[in-house]
């Protein structure tokens, strides 16, 4: 589903489906983590279960006013303890799925917010 109209930045999601995201032309299948005017970099987590408090603490090292959290194809919320590290550095959380986390980075992004995109992809099928 392709959802901007207009050019997009590099770190403008433009189109996303079942187990991939677009960025440009650029289309992406794995786990990533995406800042506003950054370039993309793989999130190492491959599954729901393989989450963990150290998934989260690398999010908060990187400095982010809010946290969202791309949970897949559909609303899965992370454990307290694994987002401890966030809670402990005053950092907010917003659990979405896949097109609503994208949907939101974008407008935030776009309104110039400390935004970080951790998305989990899982293999489809």
């Amino acid at each position: 589903m392709k959802f901007q109209p207009e050019p997009a930045h590099a770190h403008t999601i433009t189109a996303y489906g079942p187990g991939w995201i677009a960025l440009g032309a650029e289309r992406i299948g794995q786990s990533l983590i995406l800042q506003a005017g950054q370039p993309w970099t793989p999130w190492g987590v491959n599954s729901f279960e393989a989450l963990d408090a150290a998934a989260f603490a690398g999010l908060a090292e990187k400095g982010p006013e809010l946290v969202i959290f791309g949970s897949g194809q559909r609303l899965r919320f992370p454990k307290p303890a694994w987002i401890r590290p966030l809670v402990e550095k005053r950092i907010g959380l917003e659990t979405m799925d896949t097109p609503a986390a994208c949907r939101t980075f974008n407008i935030l992004a776009d309104e110039g917010r400390r935004v970080l995109l951790a998305l989990l992809m899982e293999p489809i099928g």
